[in-house]
């Protein structure tokens, strides 16, 4: 077993699987993998055994329904923390993020708690999203930085490095989203517990085979619930201050900076 988990969720990503799945153990850094596949009826899941078959480093996770990018990362979660990785990575099943990244962004890992791939940190880039996506994704971001009050650039991004030890910090049953929305609910627990959060520069590429799954109910939902954590931050520093006449920790105390990634990236 090594030390490291790459967890990848897939539903419906036959055609990227083999892909993904292959660049990561040839990625150079040391990891193991698990697809955590939610009942895709393209036969997603039996590719992802075959490929199980043939390495131990390939592990497979079936799930009956599809119930969510976050309950797939949280089952995820509870898998390796259960077999002791000292190390737990999420990345997308369909080539947006690039596997040559792992070896730096765990490299940095050594200091940090979290480690970020962001596509909005100087270095960063996007390749193949209209402008639309990208004022979409980038202002999304801005909202979230402002309602929560946290310094993070790139808050939806879903390629991201965890030191075991600080995700046990965080109440994972408490984790109230499991769409898209996860990822900015999982940093904003993350930065209230106190980890130590670096970005990394990532260029991230929109995908070339099968549907994106983002839709507006995605965006509406992630608004919607982000300004309901602002506004309740906000009440209880109202409470601290008034009734227990002391500040509330602010959570732009908390470690954050932006660091490099060591090594040349390749895309397909």
């Amino acid at each position: 077993m090594n030390d490291a988990l790459v967890i990848i969720p897939t539903f419906n990503e036959r055609e990227n699987l083999d892909w993904i799945v292959g660049r990561t153990l040839a990625s150079g850094a040391s990891v193991d993998v698990l697809v955590v596949d939610d009942g895709s009826p393209d036969g997603t899941g039996e590719l992802a055994d075959a490929y199980a078959d043939r390495d131990p480093r390939v592990h497979v996770m079936h799930r009956t329904a599809k119930a969510g990018l976050g309950a797939a990362y949280l089952a995820g979660f509870a898998w390796g923390l259960e077999r002791g990785y000292d190390a737990l990575v999420e990345m997308d099943a369909d080539g947006s993020h690039h596997p040559e990244y792992l070896p730096g962004m765990l490299e940095l890992l050594r200091e940090n708690d979290l480690v970020l791939g962001s596509r909005w940190v100087p270095g960063g880039a996007v390749e193949n999203w209209p402008l639309r996506r990208k004022l979409l994704s980038r202002g999304g971001s801005w909202y979230t930085r402002g309602a929560l009050g946290i310094r993070v650039a790139d808050t939806t991004g879903g390629f991201r490095v965890f030191r075991s030890s600080a995700l046990r910090r965080i109440d994972l049953d408490r984790v109230e989203s499991r769409g898209y929305c996860f990822q900015v609910d999982l940093l904003w627990r993350a930065l209230q517990a106190g980890l130590r959060v670096v970005e990394t520069p990532i260029t991230f590429t929109e995908r070339i085979h099968g549907a994106s799954k983002m839709s507006g109910s995605i965006v509406r939902e992630s608004l919607t619930k982000v300004t309901l954590w602002g506004l309740r931050r906000r009440a209880r520093a109202v409470v601290e201050l008034v009734v227990r006449h002391r500040r509330l920790p602010s959570v732009r105390a908390t470690s954050h900076r932006v660091g490099p990634v060591r090594g040349d990236v390749s895309t397909r």
